[in-house]
């Protein structure tokens, strides 16, 4: 029996449980109930224990947890690669699965150390003046929602999907619930139960239901978020759940689609283009035995082209072995349990209506090493469709390795067509012909959450059309279920709460521990750059100069650098330059001065200078201008398991006037305590 892992210990449902059976042999794997879960306990648990645990944390902290949680888990590949091919995938297939999910949370720990602060509140944007005198300022700022990020999961990717949902969640200091689906829950089960034994993550910060939801979502609060992976039907029942409406509970669906593939017109037979094409269709078709979410299912082919592209890809499909995935021949396992192969069986029939098959036998296959009928065995089914204007291969997918040809004679027409889906997670467009590809990208991205243009130049080193990324966004309009899952930081994102804070600068400052313009600058006798990171506060400051710009000055920077432009060069040009009436300072001249001035020379805590960023030149620079700067630490960043950190400050330069010339933020690396 699988068991389930809730407020803080490991439970076993009630009864006999659903028997869940091998994919490839039919002998029974596990068997699974959720009876006599408490699943309010469970959600309890995670807002009570789990989340205060999380949030006591920075994302650095936590991006670091992510870290050493991936490595953990790559240890255990080759025990999580034998259990997935229970579920009838091969070992390329179970690559996909397992080393996709450990990428995830490699990818969301390293964005979470470079684009997220050391602090607890993420800043979202810049400062919004809200009065002329500038005391009263607007700033959004984002924190971790108060519930708990539920998951229901597809049966498909029993790894990488509970992963890829649990990064941004982990990173945004959200506690994660994971329900699978049942056909691969064992493969979940034994994945929570490594993490959960790895000791690395904090309890209550991850759960695990296995078997039926049961009341789970009768317990939701307006803190809490559901994500769901699966059907459109489905999710568009989860999604009308009276607990969710009733508590606008954030919900966000990532729903199969009749995902597309075009062929340029440019890609005739002999093209690398069109090779590569056939290539990716017969991917598409075969890894994972065709159950993705992100699979080719109409595949758009210029009307001239498609008999030749039926040749090919025959030959190709011809060549793929299917049976048991211990076997090193296989190539393509099975679906993931007899009654999925008999609901692809009945979308078949119905795509029949509208297509013929060009390839494959929806019946009979034949396999290596195994039962076909013991075993949820398919043979890859492509058809071509006479009529692509018929409706079946725009409403009907088939969830298993069967895609559907349609001709296409214009690109207009392609477009339209793109558009009968009514929304998809993925699609790609094959061409060498740049214009083609705008014109198609921009036509029917409206449909689509991801789009891929493959051509010779970025074949080689291309991740493929099925396959999603943590730094890309993971989701579509539509029938897709019109959510979006990672993409980088958006993923965190959306499990905090986006809060626009209107107050003085003083507060803030003290709100989002960053310094803000008006608020108070403290000076004194010590140099900043003379303190340590532990010893400098924002607000830290320094005024230096003023210092003279000469003409001398601007004439040996145009020939030290090079930089001869003629508005620092050439007086009567300069002079008919109606944004500066003559001769100017170079800009980064004024920066460089600026340095000279601010800088303090001698050996300390600040190691390095990696950066500028923000740089605006506000007011021109003549012969004769005295440049003042004020320099003041903005924010103070200590790199976790390091002997320094990041300060950024921000930097003033002032004219005689008093006028802004140049306004900058310096980034530096300072040490943590003085040597």
């Amino acid at each position: 029996m699988l068991r389930s892992y809730v407020s803080g210990g490991w439970r076993t449902g009630e009864g006999e449980g659903a028997p869940l059976h091998d994919a490839v042999t039919g002998a029974e794997v596990a068997r699974i109930s959720s009876a006599g879960i408490d699943m309010a306990a469970a959600l309890d648990h995670g807002r009570r224990v789990g989340g205060p645990a999380l949030r006591e944390l920075t994302f650095h902290q936590r991006a670091a947890l992510l870290k050493a949680l991936a490595s953990r888990l790559r240890e255990h590949r080759a025990e999580l690669y034998e259990l997935s091919a229970k579920t009838g995938a091969t070992l390329g297939d179970s690559k996909f699965d397992v080393d996709g999910g450990i990428g995830v949370l490699f990818a969301y720990s390293s964005k979470g150390r470079r684009e997220l602060p050391n602090d607890t509140v993420y800043v979202d944007g810049g400062v919004e003046p809200l009065s002329k005198g500038g005391t009263f300022l607007g700033q959004h700022i984002a924190t971790p929602l108060r519930g708990v990020a539920v998951q229901i999961n597809a049966f498909n990717f029993p790894v990488w999907g509970p992963l890829e949902k649990f990064a941004p969640a982990f990173l945004a200091g959200v506690p994660s619930l994971v329900k699978p689906a049942s056909q691969t829950a064992y493969l979940t089960e034994r994945l929570v139960e490594l993490a959960i034994t790895s000791g690395l993550i904090p309890e209550g910060t991850l759960q695990l239901i296995s078997g039926s939801a049961g009341d789970l979502l009768e317990h939701l609060t307006e803190q809490d978020l559901v994500s769901f992976t699966g059907s459109a039907s489905t999710a568009q029942k989860l999604r009308t759940h009276p607990a969710i409406v009733r508590n606008a509970v954030r919900f966000n669906a990532e729903a199969d689609s009749l995902n597309l593939s075009i062929l340029g017109p440019d890609a005739a037979a002999g093209t690398a283009e069109f090779d590569l094409y056939v290539k990716q269709l017969v991917t598409e078709m075969t890894v994972k035995a065709g159950q993705k979410c992100t699979a080719i299912r109409r595949a758009f082919v210029p009307a001239n082209l498609i008999d030749d592209i039926v040749d090919a890809a025959r030959e190709r499909l011809a060549k793929v072995t299917i049976g048991n995935p211990a076997n090193a021949e296989v190539r393509m396992g099975a679906l993931a349990s007899l009654e999925q192969r008999e609901e692809v069986r009945r979308s078949l029939k119905a795509l029949q209506d509208a297509a013929t098959v060009v390839f494959g036998d929806p019946e009979r296959v034949e396999v290596i090493d195994a039962d076909a009928e013991r075993g949820a065995f398919l043979s890859p089914v492509l058809l071509k469709a006479g009529d692509p204007e018929r409706a079946e291969p725009h409403e009907v997918e088939a969830f298993g390795p069967v895609s559907t040809l349609l001709p296409y004679t214009s690109t207009q027409q392609v477009i339209e067509l793109a558009a009968r889906g009514h929304g998809s997670l993925a699609g790609s467009i094959v061409t060498g012909d740049a214009g083609f590809a705008r014109e198609v990208v921009l036509g029917v991205a409206p449909w689509h959450g991801r789009l891929l243009v493959l051509d010779t130049d970025d074949a080689g080193e291309s991740t493929g059309h099925g396959s999603p990324l943590p730094q890309l966004v993971h989701g579509g309009p539509g029938r897709a279920g019109g959510g979006e899952e990672m993409g980088g930081i958006r993923g965190v994102l959306h499990h905090m709460q986006r809060t626009a804070v209107q107050a003085s600068p003083v507060v803030l400052s003290a709100v989002t521990g960053r310094w803000v313009e008006g608020a108070p600058r403290t000076g004194g006798d010590v140099h900043p750059f003379r303190k340590s990171l532990a010893e400098l506060k924002i607000g830290d400051s320094v005024v230096a100069g003023p210092r003279t710009v000469t003409q001398a000055d601007v004439d040996h920077f145009a020939e030290f650098t090079g930089d001869t432009f003629y508005a620092h060069t050439d007086p009567e040009a300069a002079a008919a330059n109606p944004l500066f009436g003559g001769i100017v300072a170079h800009g980064y001249l004024v920066v460089s001065f600026a340095a000279g001035l601010f800088v303090s020379p001698e050996p300390g805590p600040v190691l390095a200078n990696y950066g500028l960023e923000n740089l605006r030149f506000l007011t021109p620079v003549k012969p004769g201008d005295e440049l003042t700067v004020t320099l003041t630490a903005k924010q103070i960043t200590p790199r976790e398991n390091a002997g320094y950190g990041e300060v950024r400050w921000d930097a003033d330069v002032t004219n005689q006037n008093q006028e802004s010339v140049a306004k900058y933020d310096v980034l530096t690396l300072v040490a943590k305590e003085n040597s």
